[in-house]
């Protein structure tokens, strides 16, 4: 493992989740993950973000003490992994390629071997943490219901709530809303921005662009097994230049202006223009007083919205998986 290193300035032993040149080559030569240097700052709702097959979960369970890395290293919550596994471990929540259920038995009772298995589980307060954990879900009305009965959604659900039976200060989650309806997928949106309202530092691995969007203040992009960017949401939005937008019923003639000031890939769709932003764009202000003095009639005129989508594709070149 590297020293205790730094990463977007930040400590590794400061942050929730540091690794310094993590790798994993897996036998035949495959190599998942390729000298990561991930920085995961404390209290942040962190997009682990990445196409399947990108090294996303080799990656989790690398940091969760699952495999061992091929080289290098990673920390939870400043200890070193997994030196530090049986003191860190208690304090993260994780859920890992969806929950591993008894489907004969109920969602208490799940609960309840679930708990009966945490070594520093007081078995004196079980019956108050399993009930807590299911009221937390909103499962509380089902908890009488066998597993098997239960929905995906359910089911994801009950997973959670295992992860949630203590405290926790760090909260790992694969892919969490996998294979969910829109109803679903809104459940755990708003069951993340709850725990991280009351401090949890929640770290959320997806190849959905909009639940990154949605629900997270910071991210990174893998590619390939290989860390593209990290950094708030906002900043890698900021990584994208926008497309400009133009309403005019003189559509050739503001593709002729738009061309003359460096505005590339023009099109022209009714009285629509669109055209992208040269990597140093004029001022807005006068491109459209360019406009306004070459006889064109603007009647809108603005930069779209950047959105995390625009700014994978300007990183990595590649589509993406934006809802699933």
């Amino acid at each position: 493992m590297a020293g205790d290193g730094r990463a977007d300035g930040l400590p590794a032993r400061e942050a929730a989740i540091a690794t310094r040149g993590l790798t994993k080559r897996f036998r035949g030569g495959q190599l998942a993950v390729d000298g990561l240097e991930l920085t995961v700052p404390r209290g942040s709702v962190f997009g682990f973000l990445g196409p399947n097959g990108s090294g996303k979960t080799t990656t989790i369970r690398m940091l969760m003490g699952l495999i061992e890395p091929t080289a290098g290293g990673g920390y939870l919550l400043g200890e070193p992994m997994p030196r530090a596994a049986r003191r860190v471990l208690p304090k993260v929540g994780a859920l890992i390629e969806g929950p591993a259920l008894y489907p004969f038995l109920t969602g208490r009772v799940n609960l309840v071997r679930y708990d009966a298995a945490d070594p520093v589980a007081d078995p004196r307060t079980r019956g108050a943490r399993v009930d807590a954990a299911l009221e937390r879900v909103g499962l509380a009305a089902a908890a009488g219901k066998k597993a098997r009965a239960y929905s995906l959604g359910m089911k994801q659900r009950l997973g959670l709530a295992s992860a949630l039976l203590q405290p926790r200060e760090l909260l790992v989650l694969d892919e969490p809303t996998n294979g969910l309806d829109p109803q679903g997928m809104r459940e755990i949106r708003g069951l993340v921005r709850e725990l991280a309202a009351d401090g949890t530092t929640v770290f959320l691995s997806s190849h959905l662009l909009d639940e990154i969007e949605q629900v997270c203040t910071h991210a990174a992009v893998m590619s390939r097994g290989c860390l593209i960017a990290q950094g708030t949401v906002a900043e890698l939005s900021a990584g994208a230049r926008g497309r400009l937008t133009v309403t005019t019923p003189d559509p050739a003639e503001a593709v002729r202006v738009l061309k003359e000031h460096g505005v590339t890939e023009l099109t022209a769709d009714g009285d629509e223009v669109g055209g992208e932003l040269p990597e140093d764009p004029p001022d807005l202000a006068e491109l459209n007083a360019a406009l306004v003095a070459a006889g064109v009639r603007v009647r809108g005129f603005g930069r779209q919205r950047v959105s995390l989508e625009d700014a994978f594709v300007a990183l990595t070149g590649e589509g993406f998986d934006v809802a699933g």
